[in-house]
């Protein structure tokens, strides 16, 4: 059976009030999206962002009456905010298998030539590897955004066996759990949100990695040990806010890993950590940047 779609272009403000509107009116499913190529980067942990010119689309059955539906959600809409409802564009989409259609969607991926990001439905593509069994989707992080994948490859060409590594803002454990199955031999994983600390746990479980190897602890609750490597794939001005305790948090000579930068915040960045730690050029993809450092023994 074929559906009817309506979007209707939304911004952060109007997209819930949209959302719950196509909801009564009987909306066989809601979903949101990009409506002007716009990044947004993983979200801060406990938060949902949304883009700033955003789509909101509704799906109905095509022997609903929708000129009816579009009259009633521009009436309801007037009666709410006193203003006119975006323009709605209406069209007929074929019948398919949504779920099979979203996994076709996600591949392995690989970072560089040892660590593969695997969803749970795909046989691993190269078993003797490092293989992170991970599912899309997760709101912490699936490696599938810049910045995290910046930081999976600097991973994956680096020599982290036997270390000790903090992976601050945590999220899913990707950086962390990707650090041990790479073979890294404990690692502390820091952040705001107790589901993400729940997410991190799950995800070790899944992959099979041993509870004495990963300890998950909310910022100020973790132990004040310092790291062969700090991985922090957070945002810019909490980075900077961090500087003196995420460099206190490394040993002398140790790694620096900081992502969720982009290019023109680089240079404020690296500022707020060359008193401690000998900087590297930025990586960059698209318009995120990878900073790297080693800690001046002192």
């Amino acid at each position: 059976m074929p559906w009817i779609q309506l979007q209707i272009p939304a911004d952060p403000a109007t997209a819930d009030q949209l959302e719950d509107l196509l909801m009564e009116m009987g909306a066989d499913a809601v979903s949101m999206e990009d409506a002007a190529d716009q990044p947004l980067y993983e979200p801060d942990p406990g938060t949902t962002p949304l883009w700033s010119d955003t789509r909101v689309t509704g799906l109905f059955d095509a022997d609903r009456d929708i000129d009816q539906i579009c009259a009633e959600l521009r009436d309801a809409w007037h009666r709410q905010t006193q203003q006119a409802l975006p323009e709605i564009d209406v069209s007929l989409v074929e019948d398919k298998d949504w779920e099979r259609a979203w996994m076709d969607d996600f591949q392995p991926i690989r970072f560089g030539e040892r660590l593969w990001i695997v969803p749970s439905w795909h046989d691993a593509p190269d078993p003797q590897a490092a293989n992170l069994l991970l599912d899309p989707g997760l709101a912490f992080g699936t490696g599938t955004h810049p910045t995290t994948a910046l930081c999976l490859e600097w991973l994956d060409g680096t020599d982290v066996t036997g270390q000790q590594i903090i992976d601050y803002g945590c999220g899913s454990g990707i950086l962390g759990l990707a650090a041990l199955l790479l073979g890294a031999d404990h690692v502390i994983g820091v952040d705001t949100d107790p589901q993400a600390l729940e997410a991190s746990r799950d995800n070790a479980q899944r992959n099979g990695v041993a509870e004495d190897r990963l300890d998950l602890y909310l910022p100020g609750q973790d132990p004040e040990t310092r790291a062969d490597t700090l991985l922090a794939n957070i945002l810019a001005q909490p980075l900077i806010n961090l500087a003196v305790k995420l460099a206190g948090r490394v040993k002398p000579g140790g790694n620096l890993v900081l992502s969720g930068i982009l290019s023109s915040q680089a240079r404020e960045v690296m500022t707020a950590y060359e008193p401690w730690f000998i900087m590297d050029e930025p990586a960059q993809r698209e318009e995120w940047i990878r900073l790297t450092g080693r800690r001046i023994d002192r």
